[in-house]
């Protein structure tokens, strides 16, 4: 089972993120966005050090079915430079058929099997719990390092990991 974070690293999140897989000893997946990788490089220091892969995310979170195909290969040069890695997730989970052709030449595209929809302001944590119990052995997490989830994030992380484990499910990262 692989725990995975979009978005990050945020100062107001990561830090509690870790602590929070620190305690269980659970390693996870961090799909970084550059501008918050290279404004934060004490957070992706720590990341590494304790032991979790980190995905490049584009440089400012673009969106790929509205960006026109060499900004968003630039942003996501651009983000290398601070998220190095050949994992690839991109923004929003949307990309052009094309982009995704040329990108699997350099990186690994990672998409995911469970959504946890914490950014979304109608859905709850109650619902997100409710929804996790389908989870199985082989799925990819999504769940959100930002302050637009943090709250909800908070509610839910911890019950997540331990329906996870009731269930015998083991946590691994993404393999480059």
């Amino acid at each position: 089972m692989y725990l995975t974070f979009d978005d990050g690293p945020t100062p107001e999140c990561t830090r509690w993120i870790l602590d929070q897989l620190a305690v269980k000893n659970i390693k996870a997946t961090f799909f970084c966005v550059g501008s918050n990788a290279k404004e934060h490089p004490d957070l992706m220091k720590r990341l590494l050090e304790e032991g979790h892969a980190i995905g490049n995310h584009t440089m400012r979170h673009e969106k790929g079915t509205q960006t026109d195909k060499s900004t968003y290969f630039q942003s996501i040069e651009e983000a290398a430079k601070h998220v190095p890695s050949t994992l690839f997730r991109p923004p929003y989970g949307r990309i052009p058929m094309a982009y995704t052709k040329e990108l699997r030449k350099k990186y690994k595209v990672i998409m995911w099997t469970w959504l946890s929809y914490d950014y979304h302001p109608e859905v709850s944590a109650e619902t997100i719990l409710k929804r996790a119990e389908t989870i199985q052995s082989g799925d990819i997490l999504v769940l959100h390092d930002n302050v637009k989830s943090f709250e909800k994030l908070k509610e839910t992380l911890p019950e997540l990991i331990d329906l996870i484990e009731q269930k015998g499910l083991n946590f691994s990262t993404i393999p480059a």
